[in-house]
């Protein structure tokens, strides 16, 4: 599984739209194996996703996002993880060890994430698979 953060000075980038950088860790039973960083400086909402999707990325960490992009991602099959805060490192290793959703991790003001919760989307699916 590749999962993908965007980045700002070693914390999640506040706004994915915006993000000019994204972390992406190759995650193998629940253990980091790989990563880099892949530049999306100047690439527009549908050629992000094209990019993530081309590099394999199955979830996306992210704290807020546009409607229309996190559609997009969902609908090529990234799932999202939306209104996630703090450094990189503390959500990386949240999110190996199954702690992503405690309430340290969620941004001020968010009350939930939408659409998410305890690794369950709305609809009753999981959300992270192979986490």
């Amino acid at each position: 599984m590749k999962v993908s953060i965007p980045v700002l000075d070693n914390r999640i980038s506040p706004v994915f739209d915006e993000s000019r950088r994204v972390l992406i860790v190759e995650v193998e039973d629940g253990v980091e194996i790989d990563r880099c960083e892949e530049p999306l400086h100047g690439m527009g909402p549908l050629w992000k996703v094209m990019h993530l999707t081309g590099l394999g990325v199955n979830v996306l960490i992210c704290s807020a996002i546009s409607c229309h992009l996190q559609r997009r991602l969902m609908a090529a099959g990234v799932q999202v993880i939306p209104h996630t805060c703090g450094s990189v490192e503390e959500v990386l290793n949240a999110f190996l060890s199954g702690r992503l959703t405690e309430h340290s991790f969620l941004m001020p003001g968010c009350r939930r994430r939408q659409g998410w919760r305890h690794g369950r989307s709305n609809s009753g699916r999981n959300r992270i698979r192979g986490a």
